[in-house]
């Protein structure tokens, strides 16, 4: 069954560069921008979380500083992305604000969602600011960002930010309407998928490269988002982005290739920490044992000991009164400080560790049972 805006429960979106900036001049498209944030305010209406991955900085950035056409030095780069990111989160701010909606501007890395501290840090992030009613705008921190940490591309950056919080649906808005068996502007024997129910290796073959002079990102990082987001539970959408409110348009029934989530992004999550080889272990007392049965995150009130030494954001096993493995979870503290706050309840947490803590040891979102 192919999927459809109006049943999204979270949605990511990415926007990119040539939907944004004026490919010669280096300006935003305002009147474009001014429909992507109506269709925001419509979908935020029916109470679905929206986040926005955007691209556009390094080109806003670069048309402000002057800078020539073509590939630029990772210095340059860095420069045209720190002019162009300020811009590019002001415009945001205006257009989103006559609607009610507040935004965010969160910059990640690579680094930020392959290290489990970093990635814990960023999904909680994430959840209080959806959790606010706030619409994220998130883009990769090229001015801090070298070869060796950078996604690269932001559909790749999208799709992992769609699994890190749970995100049902992705929308990627192309310069193209979806995925073609080649390319349209190329081959015009080329036919669009409307739906792709698995990405076979002969699907692979029939990527292209990139067709926009400003977009990095051709078919084939396309097709890796998809592979990401359908993994972790999570629908991808290619469409075309130029029009006004592309959104409403695909909500309408405009054209675009469905790539099928493969389950459920609750689950696959939950499948994700389960296959974890613990570094440590958690004892919990009875009334901790029945406050997970009751859906309950686990707090240091309910730990009687700890084994093992581990970092913040790294996988334990909890264990029952009588040592019998209960489940398993991303634990919130090192092995040194859940040792320090044992027993303890929440509000003397932060008194003994000397800095705001976490309420939980172990987040029921993070919990496998």
């Amino acid at each position: 069954m192919t999927p459809t805006l109006l049943g999204a429960r979270r949605l990511v979106v990415k926007i990119g560069s040539a939907l944004l900036v004026e490919g010669q001049s280096g300006h935003l498209r305002e009147d474009w921008l001014q429909g992507l944030a109506a269709d925001v305010a419509q979908i935020k209406a029916r109470g679905t979380d929206v986040v926005l991955v955007s691209s556009g900085a390094i080109a806003l950035g670069r048309g402000v500083l002057g800078l020539p056409a073509g590939v630029l030095a990772l210095e340059q780069s860095q420069a045209a992305a720190a002019v162009g990111q300020i811009r590019l989160a002001r415009a945001y701010e205006a257009m989103l604000a006559p609607h009610g909606l507040t935004t965010a501007q969160v910059l990640v890395t690579l680094e930020d969602t392959e290290d489990r501290r970093r990635y814990l840090n960023t999904r909680a992030t994430l959840e209080t600011l959806l959790g606010l009613g706030v619409v994220p705008i998130v883009n990769e921190n090229d001015t801090v960002a070298t070869d060796e940490i950078r996604f690269g591309d932001n559909d790749r950056l999208a799709a992992q930010v769609a699994v890190t919080i749970g995100a049902d649906q992705l929308v990627l808005l192309s310069d193209v309407d979806g995925f073609y068996s080649a390319n349209p502007k190329q081959d015009p024997s080329a036919v669009r998928f409307g739906v792709v129910e698995t990405i076979t290796p002969e699907i692979e073959a029939m990527a292209g490269d990139p067709i926009s002079g400003l977009s990095k990102g051709g078919m084939k990082t396309k097709l890796l988002a998809a592979k990401t987001a359908t993994a972790g539970g999570c629908a991808m959408a290619i469409t075309e982005g130029s029009v006004v409110q592309p959104l409403h348009a695909l909500a309408n029934g405009s054209a675009a290739t469905w790539f099928l989530a493969q389950g459920d992004p609750y689950l696959a999550r939950k499948r994700w920490i389960g296959a974890m080889k613990p570094k440590g272990e958690i004892c919990i007392d009875a009334g901790a044992v029945q406050a997970l049965a009751q859906g309950k995150s686990l707090l240091p009130a309910g730990v009687t000991g700890v084994r093992g030494r581990f970092g913040r954001g790294e996988p334990v096993a909890i264990l029952g009164p009588d040592g019998a493995a209960l489940g398993c979870g991303l634990v919130r503290y090192s092995s040194e400080e859940s040792q320090a706050i044992l027993r303890l309840k929440s509000a003397e947490i932060t008194q003994v560790l000397g800095y705001p803590a976490r309420a939980a040891l172990v987040h029921r979102d993070d919990m496998v049972l």
